[in-house]
């Protein structure tokens, strides 16, 4: 059970040290540079835990649930790429509503100008529907076959 714990939570700390790349480089402020830096030597302390275990028991290596672990995983990166799918609608959302960003046409409607919607959160938009269907589905149908069947 220490295994899987240690291994999701060195899964979590790689997405963490994801989402503090992408905020650096977006931001490049001091204190997402300190983020970044801390995810990485927590990625460095977790790794090097995972090693010391599986090098002094070999037995606890054997004894994963891969298949749980896999579940835990897949529901993670649904759930990841949902909320930044749902952050991004907001932020569209919010845009269109902005009297900046439209202008009414003769008949009265409104016509949204091409800065609603940046390139950029179109591509990431689009770009994560792959890993939000794949892993999305994993999830779910494992889940399923949980209450169908009480096993994973």
């Amino acid at each position: 059970m220490i295994v899987t714990l240690l291994l999701l939570a060195l899964f979590l700390s790689f997405i963490g040290h994801i989402a503090a790349l992408v905020t650096y480089v977006t931001k490049r402020t001091e204190g997402s540079l300190k983020t970044f830096i801390n995810t990485t030597l927590s990625n460095v302390t977790l790794a090097g835990t995972c090693i010391v275990v599986f090098l002094t028991k070999p037995h606890l290596l054997r004894d994963i649930n891969l298949v749980f672990i896999s579940w835990i995983m897949s529901g993670v990166v649904m759930f990841v790429t949902l909320g930044i799918k749902i952050k991004i609608f907001i932020t569209i959302y919010r845009r269109a509503k902005d009297p900046a960003n439209y202008h009414l046409n003769f008949f009265g409607k409104k016509v949204l100008h091409s800065t609603v919607v940046k390139k950029m959160e179109l591509a990431i938009f689009f770009g994560t529907i792959p890993f939000f269907l794949l892993s999305g589905s994993y999830f779910i149908a494992r889940l399923l076959n949980f209450f169908l069947y009480k096993h994973l």
